[in-house]
């Protein structure tokens, strides 16, 4: 049951008792709090789930979990999953109507709330929603059976083109959504990941807390990332890899601080995922720090990451975030059939690690599959080594005189200055071409470049046809929690 060159079978429940017989450790907390051995997990875990069983919570109900990154956060995970209740997580930045809607949604009657959220709950909370106190040390009582099927989790998309989607996951594809980065990166008993992403997103929660789990190592957590302090918190908890987003890749190269030669020396490699790792930013990381950078893709509904870059020595591909491990890929033309190698399509997956449902929505789970492939909603070509390279989203091309034009090629040619830290390009409507190009920037402090250079570096790299009309000079660009840059609010800002 507990090896990791197949699809884990069992559930949360056995994998963390499995855990549980050493007395490991399972968590620790560079902002000062104690650390977490396996075998506490379990023992705050049950007590956990008997509190919410004793307080009338139905398996496979709604219990809304709103913390950020920190200790109780985790056993209130753990204790919702130990109980075979539905871990509903709540983005805290998403926005109040955005929270509401995900309380009411949801059908949560009870949820733990950290303190420093409370006033949120209070502004956002439904009438018959009650927070409970997290009491680890509750009397043990018999919990509900439990199967690899039963709801585990339920996490809402950001929203950006309507109403989020609530995503359900099974205890099944949750462990699965661990598995794929413990196989992909080799993960082992003595590794302990850098969890800097909030834990109320995919990548933290999967990644990081599913991807410890099924390879029996440890999570390094912290409150939230801070390039100040994130070398010298990998040097104090010892940290052998660690997950980020391209926006932290970059800031981390920007800024002025160096990790040491024995940190260099212990961590094996980072990740990135959310969203595309321009190539010179990779390179140039890679070049100053002597840490290789693995770039990854995953989604929401795949329990994250769906593909990977394999470790050094085998082959990196720049520009690619990989090949599949613990799932399949494929890229579908219009027709819903498989394209040739280095011909453009949609992106597909399917694996023990795609999502059960959205939610109370028939309509769009439905519409998000081709037979037992989920469409992901991407662009992209799979080249004849089965490396997947990513040219744009289904709903982000521009379309400027009737001619697609990918986001990513742009920003990437936007990245190619070193000063430029940001960057994201996006549409405008125009009444000679239906849809033009503009772009914003954040720039690196002292920086001298002006718009017109990197409009000129722009139609260098691209032509006069994709040089964006305007590049707007930013203090910061929106981000959601990941740290993923949000297009789609870039000119409501300007």
């Amino acid at each position: 049951m507990f090896a990791t060159n197949t699809s884990p079978q069992g559930t949360i429940r056995t994998w963390l008792n499995h855990r549980a017989n050493s007395d490991g450790v399972a968590f620790t907390f560079p902002d000062g709090e104690d650390d977490l051995t396996w075998s506490e997990l379990q023992s705050a875990a049950i007590s956990i789930a008997s509190d919410l069983t004793t307080n009338g919570v139905q398996k496979g109900e709604s219990v809304a979990i709103i913390y950020p990154n920190c200790r109780d956060a985790v056993l209130a995970i753990y204790g919702t999953f130990y109980g075979g209740f539905r871990a509903t997580m709540i983005n805290l930045v998403a926005g109040n109507d955005a929270i509401s809607y995900a309380l009411e949604h949801s059908e949560a009657r009870i949820a733990f709330v950290h303190d420093n959220a409370l006033e949120l709950f209070e502004a956002t909370k439904t009438d018959n929603l009650t927070y409970l106190d997290l009491n680890p040390n509750a009397n043990q009582i018999d919990l509900y059976d439990l199967t690899t099927e039963d709801d585990a989790l339920l996490m809402y998309t950001s929203g950006t083109t309507g109403r989020p989607k609530g995503v359900v996951h099974s205890q099944s594809s949750l462990l699965a959504g661990g598995w794929t980065t413990a196989v992909a990166h080799e993960l082992n008993a003595q590794d302990r990941g850098f969890c800097v992403l909030p834990i109320y997103h995919i990548n933290g929660l999967c990644v990081s807390m599913m991807g410890a789990l099924v390879s029996g190592g440890s999570i390094s957590m912290c409150s939230k990332f801070s390039a100040s302090r994130f070398w010298q918190n990998s040097e104090q908890t010892k940290v052998t890899w660690f997950s980020v987003v391209p926006t932290i890749v970059s800031h981390l190269l920007h800024g002025k601080n160096e990790p040491t030669a024995e940190t260099k020396a212990r961590i094996r490699f980072g990740r990135s995922a959310s969203s595309a790792l321009a190539p010179d930013v990779q390179s140039a990381f890679e070049h100053r720090f002597g840490i290789p950078i693995v770039e990854t893709m995953g989604l929401t509904e795949t329990a994250a990451q769906i593909l990977s870059n394999p470790l050094p020595p085998a082959t990196r591909k720049i520009g690619s975030p990989g090949i599949a491990f613990g799932n399949e890929i494929n890229i579908f033309n219009t027709n819903f059939e498989p394209c040739e190698p280095n011909i453009e399509g949609e992106i597909v997956v399917k694996g023990p690690n795609v999502m059960r449902e959205y939610l109370k929505n028939p309509d769009a789970t439905r519409d998000s599959f081709a037979g037992d492939w989920l469409r992901t909603g991407d662009l992209g070509r799979m080249d004849e080594d089965g490396y997947i390279f990513v040219t744009g989203r289904l709903k982000e091309l521009i379309i400027k005189g009737g001619e697609n034009i990918a986001p990513r090629e742009i920003d990437e040619a936007l990245y190619s200055h070193p000063d430029v830290v940001e960057a994201a390009a996006f549409s405008v409507k125009c009444e000679r071409y239906g849809e033009t190009v503009e772009a914003a920037v954040k720039l690196s402090e002292g920086s001298k470049i002006d718009a017109d250079m990197l409009q000129d570096i722009c139609q260098q790299k691209l032509g006069n046809f994709k040089r964006p009309d305007k590049v707007h000079i930013m203090q910061d660009l929106p981000k959601g929690p990941s740290g993923k840059i949000q297009r789609a609010k870039i000119s409501a800002l300007l």
